[in-house]
């Protein structure tokens, strides 16, 4: 949480390169630079340091010169924090690092929390919570997809639609209350019917919103691909030849990936997370099993899954073998990829009836790779992108990456049913009001119009410190 009336410090670079920024943020933030900071040999008024400039002097501790540094200045309220606000820029060496911040400590300064430079921008109104989150996820980013979407969070595209939601709910709410405060007088200020197709015109929008999460959640953490097939099949090869290096051990005996490998590629600008599994078989080895049992839950989170066997397998095989792999998946929206590996091992004038015969089979589209020799692949990867439905990308805004927002879009969306049902069954009216404040409670939880410390406490907990 944030301690109230101090000036805090704290790193905000990593390590590993040549240069570190020391952050400090508070109302005595200045006046602590100035009995530290020499420019020009010459110590530094604080109401000579105008906000969005840059000063190089060298910092020292008493009489002992510490490091030439760039400063940068910001004053309240036109800064990161809302506050007056210094950025130490030093030379890397993390020992010049620790001294600075012991001597900014030594003057006074307290050591920042876990993201609380950021809770100070959303206390002082500066981001929503949204927002705040949002940097998190800029910074954890892996993938074009994900930059993407956090950053249109952090630029407010995401609390828009929220906030045009609320604003909507509020102005129904206030026509609703108005009507109970002249009941006795039976005076109708809103149109029930009109009412009632706004209700479910914003619940469709909410419930579209929650859906995307699925969606928004994968491309955020990397869209997870099990690759799913009997021993021996390819497996191991595939994930090296999609990876383009020797990650996985590949071995004719049967059995040799007894636990899953996860590796992550970027294709198109997403991030897949490729799953090796183990073969599934029946096997009396226990810890084979284990690794068995362990595939069965991968393919349960996963988003796609590679349903890979052989180009020389019968009909047959394929059938029931891409039927299994259909039930495990549980109609749960998962998207299956048929891929026929060992295309080298087999004629060329028979690729095409392979194809026809697979695809009859599965009634699902197959593609044909040599997994050792390269061939095919530039078509999965194709095909595994056509599996995400990244138009949605085109309005991000509409795309839900944070499970918090996503419950609380779940209660928005039971509680305008619940005020639905009440004007379908004549419930009193103040009973429907409290499940449209409802409504407009759990949307002011996403910006953080209505929030509790516990909430906050752990959103911020999970940022870097010196953010």
């Amino acid at each position: 949480m944030v301690q109230s009336g101090t000036t805090i410090c704290a790193p905000a670079t990593s390590g590993g390169g040549a240069i570190a920024v020391i952050r400090m943020s508070g109302e005595k933030a200045l006046e602590v630079l100035s009995s530290v900071f020499l420019k020009d040999e010459k110590k530094v008024e604080p109401g000579n340091l105008k906000g969005y400039s840059l000063h190089f002097g060298s910092i020292y501790d008493g009489a002992d010169f510490l490091d030439e540094v760039l400063v940068s200045v910001f004053r309240a309220p036109l800064s990161y924090t809302g506050e007056d606000m210094v950025e130490i820029s030093c030379h890397a060496s993390s020992h010049i690092q620790q001294r600075l911040i012991k001597l900014l400590i030594s003057k006074g300064v307290t050591a920042a929390a876990p993201g609380e430079f950021t809770m100070r921008a959303f206390m002082n109104g500066k981001m929503d919570l949204s927002q705040a989150e949002a940097v998190a996820d800029l910074i954890a980013s892996e993938s074009e997809a994900a930059h993407r979407l956090a950053a249109n969070q952090l630029r407010g595209g995401f609390s828009a639609e929220i906030s045009k939601l609320r604003n909507e709910l509020l102005q129904f709410a206030s026509l609703v209350e108005l009507e109970l405060d002249f009941s006795e007088e039976d005076v109708e200020f809103a149109d029930r019917h009109s009412m009632i197709e706004k209700i479910i015109s914003i619940k469709n929008l909410v419930d579209s919103l929650a859906s995307s999460f699925r969606l928004g959640n994968a491309i955020k953490n990397g869209i997870p691909v099990v690759i799913a097939g009997r021993p021996n099949v390819g497996k191991s090869s595939l994930l090296n030849a999609l990876l383009k290096e020797e990650r996985a051990i590949v071995s004719s005996i049967p059995g040799t990936t007894r636990d899953y490998i996860e590796e992550s590629v970027h294709i198109g600008g997403l991030l897949f997370r490729f799953i090796d599994t183990a073969g599934l078989r029946d096997s009396d080895d226990t810890i084979e099993s284990l690794g068995i049992e362990r595939t069965l839950k991968k393919m349960d989170e996963a988003e796609v899954i590679i349903a890979l066997v052989e180009a020389s397998d019968s009909e047959s095989y394929v059938r029931e073998f891409v039927g299994s792999i259909k039930m495990k998946a549980g109609g749960k929206g998962k998207t299956i990829i048929v891929v026929a590996n060992k295309l080298d091992m087999i004629p060329e004038y028979k690729e095409e009836s392979i194809v026809r015969s697979i695809s009859g089979a599965t009634a699902l589209p197959v593609i044909m790779i040599s997994a050792t020799g390269g061939t095919g692949i530039e078509e999965l990867k194709e095909m595994l992108l056509q599996s995400v439905d990244i138009s949605n990308l085109e309005s991000p805004q509409y795309i839900v990456t944070n499970a918090r927002h996503y419950h609380a879009l779940e209660e928005t969306s039971s509680s305008l049913e619940a005020v639905l049902s009440g004007f379908r069954n004549g419930i009193p009216t103040e009973l429907i009001t409290t499940d449209l404040r409802q409504a407009i409670y759990h949307l002011g939880e996403i910006t953080g119009q209505i929030t509790s410390d516990e909430i906050l406490g752990e959103i911020f907990r999970n940022f870097c410190i010196g953010k």
